[in-house]
């Protein structure tokens, strides 16, 4: 068989919630890899440098942080899950087909902030309620989930690819563009010029007349299928409330089969059943009262975690974001539609790399392929490096850099939850640090590259992937140190029920030797 039957039949009973969490991850990673190959229209539109265009990306990724913080208090109950993700989803549709109107840098920043903070509820809410429905058996269903992202985030360029302007902006520099009308500014006082000016100002209108925002009107409709699936299971869960309740919810039966469950697998079912109702934001992590009490190694468990999702999801914001940039620049100097591929490239190997984590995470420990994946990406940033010259390379690195960093978040969650036994917050904490490090990391090296220039581009991965990599290795020392305080706790409990036992016994006997003495 390639999978357990229990695996599939889990799957069967929850198959419409399973799906449409896996959709809107679709609309996520639809939103998330627009930017990349869209960038530099995107400035010609807003007449704004590579500097300022930047922050558009730290507006976006800002805000998913912030949706991604309080995305756990819509799971309070299925209706407001529900509510909040259908509202999230709808409003990603709206802002794609608003965005070819954004003629300002800074109301493109206002636009893209309230997408990710669509994006940031959406990526908490299904991360979490697939952590819930599945628990041990998660790994799978989340590298599924994550596979979405991919999907989306190659769908994204591949629409957007044949609308991208052929010259303009893509082959300037923000500081290119500045003398530019600086120039045309003083020519505008000289009469000698002014056929020449007529000229430039039409080249420069032509290059305005931008078809990409047709590109950004198709991705929104698109994405309308995915608030509309949302509408329909919450008709089908009779949550809306013109529709009266009558049958169960789906929700209701699944629960109930879980309780069953945990009740055949032991007395620990009410500790888990209390564990994973623990998960919701992060605010509500840190003052829950579970936590108390905790070894060291429990919030290092939480921060190691974190903080390496903080650099490898910085390092796919990064790349994603920045790799067109990177290569219209010299010494690659590629053409604007071949490097408008890289993206699309870059994306396939992560959806690719996903779907191929789905069997492997059934057969393999999430800490191996963490291993091997952590290790994997900083070799192929070395090699680009090393070919930082060579156009064919930078093609296969862009490849074998999507399929190593791939699956790394969502072997992180399940591990992660694993090593915690499902009784933390470490769904909200990781969600949270892997949409942070997209926020900094995207603003710190797109910084880099303006200053420094387009090398500094890969350099910043290596360092990174290195800092991503020496962390992991203390998470899997705190992990060990864990291990050993269970060990301890249980073997403690152990010697305090023995006293009992013993002293049950002496009384039994006891009473025995009483009995014969009296008769």
């Amino acid at each position: 068989m390639f999978m357990d039957e229990r695996i599939v039949t889990l799957f069967k009973r929850n198959a419409h919630h399973t799906l449409t969490y896996w959709s809107l991850f679709f609309s996520f990673g639809l939103c998330i890899a627009f930017l990349g190959p869209t960038i530099l229209d995107l400035q010609s539109q807003t007449n704004s440098t590579l500097s300022q265009i930047t922050w558009v990306f730290f507006a976006q990724q800002f805000c998913l942080l912030i949706g991604s913080s309080i995305g756990g208090v819509f799971r309070k109950t299925l209706l407001s899950a529900l509510a909040a993700l259908f509202i999230s989803a709808l409003i990603i549709s709206v802002i794609f087909a608003i965005i070819p109107l954004c003629h300002n840098v800074l109301v493109l920043a206002i636009a893209l902030a309230v997408s990710g903070l669509a994006m940031g509820v959406i990526d908490t809410i299904a991360n979490i309620q697939l952590v819930t429905i599945y628990q041990k058996d998660s790994a799978v269903f989340l590298q599924a989930l994550h596979f979405f992202i991919g999907f989306g985030a190659l769908v994204s360029p591949l629409i957007a690819d044949p609308f991208l302007s052929e010259s303009g902006f893509g082959n300037h520099t923000g500081n290119g563009t500045e003398i530019m009308h600086h120039f045309r500014s003083m020519l505008r006082n000289s009469p000698i010029v002014d056929h020449n000016i007529n000229q430039t100002d039409h080249l420069h209108e032509e290059n305005k007349e931008s078809t990409v925002h047709y590109a950004f009107w198709i991705m929104a409709i698109i994405n309308l299928p995915v608030p509309i699936a949302v509408l329909f299971l919450m008709y089908r869960e009779q949550l809306i409330p013109c529709c009266p309740g009558g049958t169960p919810r789906l929700l209701d039966k699944d629960e109930l089969a879980m309780e069953n469950q945990q009740e055949a697998e032991g007395p620990n079912s009410e500790q888990t059943e209390h564990d994973v109702g623990g998960h919701g934001s992060i605010f509500s992590c840190c003052q829950n009262d579970s936590m108390r009490g905790m070894p060291v190694s429990f919030f290092m468990i939480h921060i190691l975690g974190g903080m390496v999702l903080f650099m490898t999801d910085g390092i796919v914001g990064a790349y994603a974001g920045f790799v067109y940039t990177y290569a219209v620049a010299p010494p690659m100097s590629l053409p604007n539609k071949t490097a408008g591929y890289l993206a699309s490239i870059f994306w396939a190997a992560i959806t690719a790399g996903r779907l191929l984590s789905i069997p492997l995470s059934y057969r393999f420990q999430p800490v191996r392929l963490l291993m091997f994946n952590l290790a994997g990406a900083i070799v192929t940033v070395l090699m680009l490096l090393i070919f930082y010259t060579s156009r064919v390379f930078l093609f296969v690195g862009t490849c074998l850099c999507g399929l190593f960093l791939s699956s790394i978040f969502p072997c992180m969650l399940a591990y992660t939850e694993d090593i915690l036994d499902y009784q933390g917050c470490a769904t909200s904490v990781l969600v949270t640090c892997a949409g942070m490090g997209e926020m900094v990391m995207q603003v710190l090296v797109g910084s880099i590259i303006q200053s420094k220039g387009s090398y500094s581009f890969l350099l910043c991965g290596m360092i990174i992937a290195c800092i991503g990599f020496i962390l992991f290795i203390g998470l899997l020392l705190f992990q060990r140190m864990h291990r050993n305080y269970l060990t301890g706790t249980s073997k403690k409990s152990a010697m305090v029920e023995e006293p009992d036992t013993s002293e049950q016994n002496g009384t039994a006997k006891t009473e025995q030797t009483e009995n014969k003495e009296s008769s």
